[in-house]
């Protein structure tokens, strides 16, 4: 499936909303619930695979994982490709392309060092994705200065100014990862218009209707699924060890 069908559903107001899987198998029960698109979790695979997100999984492992679920599956993936696993942009293509994604997710958190990259190097290297992929990649450029922010309201002039330069250098759409201000999000879907925005439902935060008339063209379930069914497996565990059949 091609990247030009991913691009057209993200509409704003009308957002297209990504339960991200883990594996083919709830791949699948993604396209079979009628969900135009698949993406992935990395945290959910490098959970599954054993190892720790935030890079910690082999990126041979990751791209593999990410290839069994674009081939089990007829609708688009976008692949959460993190911070880019230290590859340079047309390897990073490259492996997408292999893995059968026609999109991705590309974090400005450089994982090596723990710190955000600048906004002026996060801006280059998307425009290297972006000229190493022509239009055949959608890239949903995270912007993470809301991770761990205490006040929401301190780094919204910093989000917005790095989305509107990653939009500059080429991304499709933003994704401003745990804001749950609906407030400081409004503004900031309003600052980067018309550029498309990703947002996440969250606790305590707009749920999927009301991030819908925020105005925002994608939602992503990040590790929701994976969350709610690993509780539903410790429970049950605890009901066998107990003597009862799940």
């Amino acid at each position: 499936m091609t990247a030009a069908l991913l691009r057209e559903l993200h509409v704003a107001g009308t957002p297209l909303v990504l339960p991200n899987a883990w594996d083919a198998d709830n791949a699948r029960l993604v396209e079979a619930a009628g969900f135009p698109v698949v993406a992935t979790s990395s945290f959910a695979i490098a959970k599954v695979l054993g190892y720790d997100d935030g890079e910690g999984a082999p990126v041979e492992e990751m791209f593999a994982a990410a290839g069994r679920i674009a081939r089990a599956v007829s609708v688009p993936v976008t692949v959460d490709a993190e911070g880019g696993y230290g590859l340079e942009a047309a390897e990073l293509a490259t492996r997408l392309a292999e893995a059968g994604a026609v999109g991705c997710n590309y974090e400005d958190t450089d994982h090596a060092s723990g710190g955000l990259r600048s906004l002026e190097a996060q801006a280059d290297r998307i425009a290297e994705l972006r000229k190493a992929t022509g239009d055949a990649l959608v890239i949903n450029a995270r912007v993470d200065v809301f991770l761990g922010a205490s006040d929401e309201r301190a780094v919204l002039d910093d989000a917005i100014a790095r989305a509107k330069a990653y939009f500059e250098a080429g991304a499709d759409c933003v994704y401003p990862i745990m804001v749950k201000s609906p407030d400081a999000l409004a503004e900031f879907v309003k600052a980067v218009a018309p550029g498309a925005v990703n947002a996440a439902p969250m606790p305590g935060g707009p749920d999927l209707s009301a991030l819908a008339e925020l105005g925002v063209a994608r939602i992503s379930l990040g590790t929701g699924l994976w969350k709610s069914v690993r509780a539903d497996i410790e429970a049950k565990l605890a009901g066998v060890a107990a003597g009862k059949l799940p």
